[in-house]
């Protein structure tokens, strides 16, 4: 069952749908200095695998979808209508959480952070 969000989200083109492979920009939340490096995203079933090689570290993701409907932002299982992603993660010891927004020009931004971090950092993916 999907879970209605209190948020108003604009309208969004034709270009849903988060699997693919994606050149990533970010920040650190720590330093604030920046990182490239890729991410790819597939549907597994009703969820997404996200899996990004950042700097030789690989962190592994399992990923909720959104649509907008009726005004409200709605989280389920992974459809290819989705703007936006949810994700839990971890690479060895480390886990944390993230939240990407589809952009009118086929990039997706979002936040991130990780397991205990009082800070939140900003990631944007290009598809490739």
């Amino acid at each position: 069952m999907a879970l209605a969000a209190a948020f108003t989200v604009a309208a969004f083109g034709a270009l849903a749908d988060p699997v693919g492979s994606f050149r990533v920009v970010g920040t650190n939340p720590d330093s604030g200095g920046t990182y490239q490096g890729t991410v790819t995203v597939s549907r597994n079933g009703e969820t997404y695998r996200v899996v990004w090689d950042v700097a030789g570290t690989r962190y592994v993701g399992t990923g909720l979808g959104a649509v907008v409907e009726n005004k409200r932002f709605l989280v389920g299982p992974a459809d290819p209508a989705d703007i936006a992603i949810s994700i839990g993660y971890v690479s060895g010891n480390i886990f944390g959480m993230a939240m990407y927004f589809l952009q009118d020009d086929g990039t997706w931004e979002g936040v991130w952070t990780y397991g205990g971090s009082p800070k939140v950092a900003k990631e944007t993916w290009y598809p490739r």
